[in-house]
């Protein structure tokens, strides 16, 4: 019997999407009540920790960033595991997908544009090559060309890595609140310029292949009692895991046994 005409499987829609151009866009992901309350926490621990744009070019000059958010428990938790994004994610980047990074960025009115540049460019390797790391951008206010939106250079993915800071054609990723960007490490992309009179708030939330190192320590960066009481999922997207039944063990234990002191891991050798 033919599927023609049926409608596609929208994992399979926005896997083509990111095979052909880079990036899908995944509009109404994100529930009100999570865009609340991440937008809440945030603005608390910018006060908190009185966060100042870094000033360097890459960073921005209008730019505040808060980096390591799972260290700051719910609603971060609940980004890495989202239903709407994890499966994307895993179809990218294939078993074992780690956390790479968990941040917050807000182009505040008169910031310049980032350079343009891809995720994976400080990896030595030759391109095009299979994704290795996959990330996201989760639009907690609209992103529009006027405030920000990020910049794409869509099929970019297939070629080599660009020069940092040079002159490219682009296009905007414009989306409502709520939606999700989720794109190939190697596109090229970078932060728009904010013209508008308001801040554009995002959470980039970026995962890396399980044989990848992670672009923050999450190890050393989490206390190990907070990672113990994350769920089994997190605790593996973390970093706790081992990938393929070799890659990340300890005298032939999982970190995750290690942790809590349950599990059974079997190694590669022992299957």
């Amino acid at each position: 019997m033919s599927d023609a005409g049926a409608p596609r499987d929208p994992l399979s829609a926005h896997r083509e999407r990111l095979d052909r151009d880079g990036f899908p866009i995944v509009e109404g992901a994100i529930s009100p009540d999570l865009i609340d309350a991440l937008n809440d926490a945030l603005e608390r621990l910018e006060r908190d920790l009185g966060a100042q744009p870094a000033g360097n070019r890459f960073e921005g000059a209008h730019t505040v960033r808060l980096y390591n958010l799972l260290k700051y428990g719910e609603p971060f938790t609940l980004v890495p595991v989202h239903p709407a994004v994890l499966p994307i994610v895993e179809a990218v980047l294939g078993d074992g997908p780690l956390i790479s990074s968990l941040s917050s960025i807000a182009i505040d009115p008169g910031e310049i544009a980032q350079p343009i540049h891809a995720d994976d460019q400080v990896i030595p390797l030759e391109k095009p090559h299979r994704p290795i790391i996959c990330n996201s951008m989760w639009a907690l206010t609209d992103f529009t060309e006027a405030n920000g939106a990020t910049r794409l250079v869509p099929g970019s993915h297939r070629r080599p890595n660009p020069e940092y800071g040079g002159a490219y054609e682009t296009i905007a990723a414009e989306m409502p609140k709520g939606s999700v960007l989720i794109w190939d490490g190697a596109l090229w992309h970078g932060g728009g310029a904010n013209r508008s009179g308001r801040r554009r708030t995002g959470i980039a939330m970026n995962y890396c292949a399980g044989f990848i190192r992670q672009q923050e320590n999450q190890q050393l960066g989490l206390d190990p009692e907070q990672v113990r009481r994350f769920a089994p999922r997190l605790r593996e997207l973390v970093g706790y895991g081992v990938y393929r039944g070799l890659i990340g063990h300890v005298e032939k234990q999982s970190p995750d046994q290690i942790l809590t002191g349950q599990g059974d891991f079997r190694s590669i050798w022992d299957r």
